[in-house]
Parts: C-alpha cells; structure tokens; sequence
C-alpha cells in the first residue's frame, strides 16, 4: 500500500465522516472474523475514522490461533505474543448501525505493517479468488441464508422466543416487532432483505439477502448477523446463530447460493447439459461437490456442525447433488419458468453458521474454479439419499474433515500452507475442548458463542 493509496483512503473516510455525523455517529466498529468463525472488533471514534482508513488500526495476529473459548493455540503460522498488523475499513461498505445508536460498521482487510496483505486474512483471500475467477473471464454471485434461534431472556439457558408451529403466521405475528425491526434495521444498513420467515426449530427464523459478488456476500452475512444480534438484544432476546442450539432439535444452518456468469450470462441456465446447465457451470458445481468433505474444515468448522449434519434433516448430509432435493449437499436451484437466466444457483446446503464466511467463499470458489476445466456431476439424487444405495454421506466428525481439508492440493495450493496449518490446529483445538462433552454439553456451551 503506498502513499497514494493511503491518502485516497483518507480523503474518503474524512468525507464520509461528515455523514456519519450527521447521522449521529460517534464511532465506528471495525470487524473482522477469525478461524473459529467470531466476529472479532476494534473501533475508533469518528474523528479517528481518517487515520485508520489511511494508516490502520493496531491488532495482533494472534487472532488468527482464538477458540471459540478465548483460549490460543499455536500452529506454525499463528498463535503466540509477537507481531502486529493494522485494520484497513473498507470504506465503501461503511453502515450505520440502527439499533445501536451512536454507531456505525466497516468491515476490515489485515496488512502486515508494511502495507502487506496478511496471508490468514478471509477477506483477502476470498478476494484473490474473485480476482483468479475474473482473469479466467468469469464472475459469482454469492448469497448466505442466516438462520437463527431467537430466545427470552439474557440467561444461557435456551427459551424460545415463539410458540406457534414451524413456518407459521403465528410465529411472526408473536414477533411481528421485532422482525420489523429487523427488516427496518438491514434496509438502513443497506441489505436488500428478499425474505424473512419462521423456519422449522423452536424460535426459529431466517432471512435472506439478495446474491452480489462474493466478498460483498460475506460482508452482508456478518452484518446481518450482528444486526440481528442488537435488535435481538433490544427485544430482551438473545439470537444464537450456533449449528445445534439445543442437542435434540434442528440446527441453525448457513447455506450458500452461488452462480457463475460470463459476460452478463448465466451459466447455471441455457445449457445442453442435464437440467440446462452449461458445460462450465456444471464443472463449478462438480468441482465444489468433490472437495465437499475437505471443503467443511471451513464451512461446517464447529463440533456443533456435526451434531446438525445428520440425515433426513435437511442438513446435506450426503456428498451428491440434485434438482432441487433439500436433502443432498447440493442443491440445484433453477427458479421458476421464464426467469432461470437470471435465478438458476446452487445451494451449498451442509454448511452452518460458525463459518467465516470469508474462508468458506474463498474455499467454494477455489474448488469451482478448479472444476470449470471440465470436471463433471455425476448421476442427479432424486430422493433422500439415505434411501438411495450407493450415495456416500459426508464426513460425520469434524476430524475427519480436517484431515481431508490437510489432504486436497486444490485448496492448499489456493489458500496457502499457512492458512491450510493454522486452520488445521483451530479445529483440533476445538475437537480437544469437547472430547469428553455429551452432545447435551456441547450445545450448552457453544450456544451463545456463535
């Protein structure tokens, strides 16, 4: 980062200062979301707003080694006392944050103090594999579904904040405030809600956000999420967004609609392939599919995950995809009659909400990306795959997904040896937290962490 560019930044910020204040901002949270999936903050108070966008905020790497209990590990790459790197908001997704009067949000990209982008960084790396994608000719566009489990009270036990029936009018006219608000909140924020409902759990409900490119995706679900956690919170609820809330009930999910276009075409769509798909993007698809084991080190990245990724609960817990079958890994989506150009996707449906969503993007399209070359789907599943014979589930322990996200050269030749290693020692050090938890005990203290 030079001169040049810092001063750019600088001058943005100093005039986007001005609106905020005028908005009645005092100071900015700056964010961003470590390997074990927290959103993790620094802020400044707006008349700082300059000197951080020009020259950084001051954050250890250290982050980078967290368990979802505060504890540090130490891979090779991460973990210890020493270094420093500097926080850079992105000024361009600056939002004032409605229900936390006083305050706004940037999300955050990590240089090292020689204005280097730091390897561990999600949000770079997502970006570089947008930019890989974009030499090749090619576009995505991205979208998360955040689900989430609203609950009375502030105390750890989990009370749902709604009584009527899965997907019921009861459970938003009980609520129909609150979901308000939180429609209200994301439009001030500049989200373009497309839906919010009840979903299936105890006090459960879900909203989705509208597809854009990638890194602007995963910008969109961590603020959605940590809207949803201020507005909860001006309710007198909490939101736990956790895989498995409580050990008996279904789990919060975190799927991920992805399409990949060229020149303003879809290629999920209009092709002679099985169900319109042009040839490169069933290659995207097949290329995702077959790294899925590997591919949940960072999308189904908590124990949790695996309490939630079981089958005949719509979790995607088998390595197959099929035309819109909510029970494979991936789902393809072609959208209604006359509209499929423009709404054909798939579904990434085993991944969860303890993602960083920034790894988990980064993740997907280094795996689509290797698969345009002409990788291919294999047979569609038309039905639940537990009835099929032959259909192979997903890995069942996060373990056995860190050892096949160690083992696939696509992805360590994408993201890095250091993110590949630091990665790696995050999930074991959780594994290690819960060996000897009942599935009772695990969601009990992972509840609120997520």
């Amino acid at each position: 980062m030079d001169q040049r560019e810092r001063a750019r930044r600088g001058e943005l910020a100093r005039k986007a200062a001005g609106g905020l204040a005028a908005s009645g901002v005092t100071g900015v949270a700056v964010t961003w979301v470590d390997t074990s999936g927290l959103t993790r903050v620094k802020a400044v108070p707006l008349a700082r707003l300059e000197h951080a966008a020009a020259w950084g905020i001051g954050a250890s790497p250290v982050f980078d080694a967290f368990l979802v209990d505060d504890s540090i590990v130490c891979g090779r790459f991460a973990g210890g006392p020493v270094g420093d790197l500097r926080l850079y908001p992105d000024l361009d997704r600056l939002a004032v944050l409605i229900p936390l009067p006083g305050w706004a949000w940037a999300p955050a990209d990590r240089y090292d103090q020689q204005g280097v982008p730091h390897p561990l960084d999600g949000r770079h790396l997502a970006r570089r594999e947008t930019e890989r994608l974009a030499a090749d000719g090619f576009t995505v566009k991205a979208a998360f579904e955040v689900e989430w489990a609203a609950s009375v009270g502030d105390g750890d036990d989990f009370v749902p904040a709604c009584t009527g029936p899965a997907y019921g009018m009861t459970r938003l006219t009980e609520r129909a405030a609150y979901l308000r608000d939180i429609v209200e909140a994301l439009g001030a924020a500049g989200v373009a809600v497309e839906q919010i409902h009840p979903e299936y759990a105890a006090g459960q409900y879900e909203v989705s956000a509208a597809a854009e490119e990638p890194v602007g995706a995963a910008d969109t679900a961590v603020l959605v999420r940590e809207t949803i956690r201020a507005v909860s919170l001006n309710h007198g609820l909490r939101a736990s967004f956790s895989p498995k809330v409580l050990a008996g009930g279904v789990g919060n999910g975190g799927h991920v609609h992805l399409s990949l276009w060229r020149d303003g075409v879809n290629l999920m769509a209009g092709g002679d392939r099985r169900h319109g798909l042009t040839a490169e993007g069933e290659g995207f698809a097949a290329g995702i599919l077959s790294r899925l084991p590997a591919l949940l080190a960072v999308g189904a990245p908590s124990v949790a995950s695996y309490l939630r990724l079981v089958p005949s609960h719509w979790a995607g817990a088998y390595a197959c995809w099929g035309l819109e079958n909510r029970e494979a890994a991936l789902r393809f989506v072609t959208g209604s009659a006359g509209e499929r150009s423009r709404a054909a996707n798939f579904e990434v449906k085993c991944f969860d909400a303890a993602a960083n969503p920034y790894l988990a993007l980064a993740g997907l399209l280094a795996a689509g990306r290797a698969g345009i070359a002409g990788d291919t789907l294999p047979d569609p599943v038309e039905a639940d795959p537990v009835t099929v014979e032959g259909v192979t589930p997903l890995p069942s322990s996060l373990d056995a997904a860190v050892k096949a996200f160690e083992s696939d050269p696509v992805l360590k030749d994408a993201l890095g040896e250091p993110l590949i290693d630091t990665v790696a020692a995050v999930r074991r050090g959780e594994i290690a937290l819960f060996a000897d938890a009942t599935p009772e005990e695990t969601a009990a203290r992972l509840r609120w962490k997520h």
